[in-house]
């Protein structure tokens, strides 16, 4: 059942701050590497404040050693949520968990944006039930940045996992939040939205599939977004896009691989660079090159999902994150903060069912009447 919005806070505090609500337990790393990514982000973001939730005997040393303690606030919570828990025992026992009240800190309206390295399952069901869904929205989906020829730098595609199922009007969902996204997260003013299949024909892919590309073209005028139509995997970090909408389960393999290839090819790199004395030396030679070429396909430039479709916007980093990854999913927690990104994404959502809805109706106007109806 929906509710209405439980964040009667604004965005930003009135004196024009941006406040994060940090989950400092759930790395595979530890604590002492979400603070250090902490340092590397309040650097270069003077307006930004942290709070920080976990084990305050072992939060403020790391805080204090940092010189921190001004920016951020410890908020102490004993337990911790493990890689290997279930959502379900976490929804029954983990109210007193980091996770549980770093996701609070938003519903409360005490901070913009919830940030974790934690357990995925466990942050959506802890998400779901503590800010809950949309008006309109079936199934919150997760939104990650791909490497892109565009301007940009990135393109938005989303489900990349939160749930492995998707209709239609789910898919439609999708299309409109990650147009929301890309015009509020990149700037970009009308963005071109693609539905991944398995070729670019029209007659390819599933039947919810075919139903969704007339639904997702229907709306691109009201949605304020440009469909191209059908886009394959070789799309996704190209110019020809700038949303990928597609099934979790579709879109979380293909961000897997595309991780894991990004690491291969720095890995053969390195090794091909330093296989002989005179590769080496090219190496050197074209070491700025190669350093932009690195940074371009680095994961960690583009660490966290934006849960989308939740009464609050939550940022998951990833677990294995170093302090490079997570200063950059606060750094894009930041960004959407400042832009409002959840009241945006919000009133743009609460419109899906009424696109749907009208589509719905154009059809049925349009249809020819059936032979042989009696009348």
């Amino acid at each position: 059942m929906s509710i209405a919005n439980p964040i009667n806070k604004t965005s930003q505090r009135a004196d024009g701050r941006v406040v994060l609500s940090v989950d400092a337990m759930g790395g595979d790393k530890g604590p002492a590497t979400v603070v250090a990514g902490l340092d590397r982000f309040l650097s270069e973001k003077t307006d930004a404040r942290i709070l920080l939730h976990g084990a305050k005997s072992e939060l403020d040393g790391l805080v204090s050693k940092r010189g921190l303690s001004g920016r951020v606030t410890v908020c102490d919570a004993p337990d911790v949520v493990a890689m290997s828990d279930k959502p379900s025992h976490v929804m029954r026992h983990g109210k007193k968990t980091s996770m549980w009240s770093a996701v609070d800190a938003v519903r409360d309206g005490e901070a913009s944006v919830c940030v974790s390295c934690g357990n995925t399952g466990a942050l959506m069901a802890i998400s779901m039930l503590r800010l809950r869904k949309v008006d309109g929205v079936s199934r919150p989906a997760i939104a990650c940045l791909w490497p892109s020829l565009n301007p940009a730098g990135f393109n938005v595609m989303l489900d990349a996992g939160a749930d492995i199922r998707a209709d239609q009007d789910d898919l439609l969902t999708y299309a409109l939040m990650g147009a929301s996204y890309a015009r509020n997260g990149l700037g970009i003013e009308r963005p071109r939205v693609g539905l991944l299949n398995v070729g670019v024909e029209e007659h390819k892919g599933r039947a919810e599939l075919k139903v969704a590309h007339d639904m997702i073209a229907s709306a691109a005028d009201k949605g304020e977004y440009d469909y191209v139509g059908f886009v394959e995997g070789g799309d996704l970090p190209s110019k020809r896009v700038d949303v990928i909408v597609t099934d979790g389960f579709t879109g979380n393999v293909a961000l897997k691989t595309g991780e894991g290839t990004s690491n291969l090819i720095s890995t053969l790199l390195r090794e091909a660079l330093t296989k002989t004395p005179l590769s080496m030396i090219a190496g050197l030679l074209a070491r700025g090159s190669l350093n932009r070429l690195r940074k371009r396909i680095d994961p960690r430039r583009v660490n966290g999902g934006v849960f989308l479709g939740l009464n609050g916007t939550v940022v998951k980093s990833h677990g294995s994150a170093d302090e490079m990854g997570v200063a950059a999913a606060l750094s894009l927690s930041y960004d959407l903060a400042k832009a409002s990104f959840a009241d945006k994404l919000a009133a743009r959502v609460a419109s899906a069912a009424l696109l749907a809805q009208d589509i719905g109706t154009e059809d049925t106007d349009h249809a020819e009447p059936s032979v042989g109806s009696g009348d």
